[in-house]
């Protein structure tokens, strides 16, 4: 019986695909991503002309974001630019340029700045941050991390065609060069020099291009 019910179920599921086709799917996608665009981008600073946001794309602070032309961010990304967080006053700065290509689920937050340069492009759940929630004292530990001020230790610049792998963090107070590459899964902590791979955690050159 088991198998008449996954044999008719395959059967109608191949009916369905010659009646609605993938490609039809991918154009309907394009058109639903295209007039979200058009509404998200009224809660920011400055939006390129065709910058695309997909579905599920959050915005915190979006008048402290520019983001220039020819972006594309994938479905279930968030920039979060925090001025005011548990009664905390910040000037947050976040400045993207042009051709970059975010992949899904990437975070980016800011209290302080964040600058990313031209035709950058990342994995899938990337963050890049320049706060955490409170400094690592032993003062701290009794109050919940969401409930501490955010602490800064420097602005994130990243230059112009960066590859970045999925699930990199890259954390406050790094400066990425023109060029590089990070490996999946790392950690950045430090500096990276331009045309360099790096990878690790904590992430550690590897190799100069």
């Amino acid at each position: 019986m088991k198998n008449i019910v996954k044999k008719t179920i395959c059967l109608l599921m191949w009916i369905l695909s010659r009646i609605y086709p993938y490609s039809i799917n991918l154009r309907l996608r394009i058109i639903r991503d295209c007039l979200y665009t058009m509404w998200i981008r009224n809660f920011m600073k400055h939006v390129g002309s065709s910058t695309v946001f997909a579905k599920k794309f959050c915005i915190v602070g979006g008048d402290f974001v520019t983001i220039g032309e020819k972006n594309y961010f994938a479905e279930g990304c968030m920039v979060s630019a925090w001025e005011v967080y548990n009664g905390y006053k910040y000037t947050p700065q976040i400045t993207i340029g042009d051709g970059c290509h975010f992949g899904k689920g990437n975070h980016i937050t800011c209290c302080n700045k964040v600058i990313i340069g031209n035709g950058l492009l990342t994995g899938m759940y990337v963050l890049i941050s320049d706060n955490s929630h409170g400094d690592i004292c032993a003062e701290e530990l009794s109050v919940p991390p969401s409930d501490r001020q955010l602490i800064s230790k420097g602005e994130v610049v990243i230059g112009d065609n960066v590859w970045i792998g999925d699930k990199v963090a890259i954390l406050a107070g790094v400066h990425i060069g023109d060029g590089a590459i990070i490996g999946v899964n790392s950690v950045v902590t430090k500096d990276v020099p331009a045309n360099c791979v790096v990878g690790g955690i904590p992430a550690k050159l590897l190799r100069r291009l």
